[in-house]
């Protein structure tokens, strides 16, 4: 019992107070990002031997486990080894990438740098994710619906990367994008609501729309292929489709999504494949990190070609 007893006393001993305060999801705004994007972080077990993490943002596209998570000191550390773009007019490097940081006034101040290599650091800001009350429980009335796409112009729309050259046209009423363009953010913002999209891809075509500029559901030609978090209509690494129901490419199919607090409904070409699941936390789409205020509706056109002819976001009030 005495041996039980010291043992215990140099563990708690050995982990710094306030250390706990780690845990949690952080959503995290990026200075500097070279495509505008917003980070996420959890954290669990921050005050115990194993601390683990799950984080999304640069480079990559997913939701990745931490293989590496450590706090030392005060100071929360991570790495990933992988190919990097350092700017958008640079081909990727292999680099180790490197987060750290500390708790200051409730929040995470941090920063990123890729070791080896003569890149500034960036420095980011981790605010708690918020508590969403909110639900999709049959209380809510539709309000006047928001036509974003007039089917003559972009009048609507932002480039998401500022300075950068849009990549979108609009043309027999229908708005298409070059491979590799800007991707757009209206320049209305929204709570909850129903979003109606019209859209049509061609082989192998990949694109995607952000919800409040936080949530990614998903658009892919992938006729005829098993469901996963990462195809059409899933929300992006985070949420699968309960089925596929995608149409072949080149032809006009619908998106039909529900958005309240976190809770999502997603209808595929007038399949239901998401039923009031709740969305986790950002997926690499983000570029609004402020989870409890409306935000835009916003287009991915840095990857594949794609067309949209009709996008109708019809508000949600009670």
């Amino acid at each position: 019992m005495r041996n039980a007893m010291f043992l215990g006393l140099v563990l708690s001993c050995a982990v710094p107070a306030g250390v706990e305060e780690f845990n949690g999801r952080w959503n995290i705004a990026v200075f500097g990002e070279a495509r505008s994007r917003a980070w996420w972080l959890e954290v669990k077990g921050a005050g115990t031997a194993a601390p683990e993490g799950w984080f999304v943002g640069a480079p990559g596209g997913g939701l990745d486990r931490i293989p590496n998570l450590e706090i030392r000191d005060g100071e929360l550390s991570f790495s990933f080894e992988r190919a990097f773009r350092v700017a958008l007019d640079r081909p990727p490097v292999e680099a180790k990438g490197v987060w750290r940081a500390r708790l200051k006034d409730g929040r995470l101040e941090g920063t990123f740098e890729l070791e080896g290599h003569d890149v500034p650091p960036l420095k980011w800001i981790g605010m708690r994710a918020p508590v969403m009350t909110d639900r999709d429980d049959g209380t809510w009335r539709e309000g006047k619906p928001v036509e974003l796409f007039n089917g003559k112009d972009l009048s609507n729309w932002l480039p998401m990367i500022p300075g950068r050259e849009l990549g979108w046209t609009v043309r027999d009423g229908i708005m298409v994008n070059v491979e590799g363009a800007n991707n757009l953010v209206s320049k209305e913002r929204f709570w909850n609501f129903k979003l109606h999209a019209e859209f049509r891809l061609g082989p192998r075509s990949n694109s995607g729309i952000g919800l409040r500029g936080r949530y990614e559901v998903q658009i892919l030609d992938d006729y005829g292929r098993s469901p996963s978090k990462h195809t059409n209509g899933a929300i992006y690494s985070r949420i699968a489709p309960s089925e596929n129901a995608s149409r072949p490419p080149g032809e006009w199919q619908t998106f039909d999504v529900t958005l309240i607090g976190r809770q999502v409904t997603v209808v595929v070409n007038g399949r239901k494949v998401i039923d009031r699941q709740e969305i986790e936390g950002l997926t690499a789409m983000a570029h609004d990190p402020n989870e409890a205020e409306p935000g835009p509706i916003s287009l991915q056109g840095d990857h594949g070609v794609v067309e949209f002819r009709k996008i109708t976001v019809t508000p949600l009030v009670r």
